[in-house]
């Protein structure tokens, strides 16, 4: 594996640099590829933290709490909180959503299927397959 196969990619790495800079600031490639490295490093010993957690506890996956624990434990606290923070309210647009799709179809509302299990739950409501590289006018 080369350095480039494990670090972030440098486009998306220069685009979140220029979100928060003013629109008419310049970006070096030397500034840029620093900025990567640095990142990469950071999400690395994040997650090399959370993912010992879960070898420990004898799991293979790696959840949004193991990465908030690897923040609090690594004394990143300002990190934690925000993700903390997310983590609540994306919880709770989960739950807001299951329950606004129990009601609707408690209320005899259908609606239409919007992932893999509820196509395969329900194959009879799926309605066309667009292959991939067909025209618009065809669908």
């Amino acid at each position: 594996m080369t350095d480039e196969d494990r670090l972030l990619p440098i486009a998306n790495v220069g685009r979140l640099m220029k979100q928060i800079l003013p629109s008419n600031a310049k970006i070096s490639k030397e500034a840029k590829q620093t900025v990567q490295e640095c990142a990469t490093e950071f999400i690395s010993f994040v997650t090399c933290e959370a993912s010992d957690k879960c070898h420990r506890e004898n799991r293979k996956t790696v959840n949004g709490d193991d990465i908030w624990w690897a923040l609090s434990t690594l004394g990143l606290d300002n990190y934690a909180d925000a993700v903390g923070r997310h983590l609540h309210k994306y919880r709770e647009a989960e739950r807001e959503r299951a329950e606004s799709n129990k009601s609707s179809n408690d209320s005899g509302n259908e609606r239409e299927p919007n992932n893999r299990s509820d196509l395969q739950n329900h194959p009879r409501k799926f309605i066309r397959v667009v292959e991939k590289g067909s025209s618009s006018s065809a669908r």
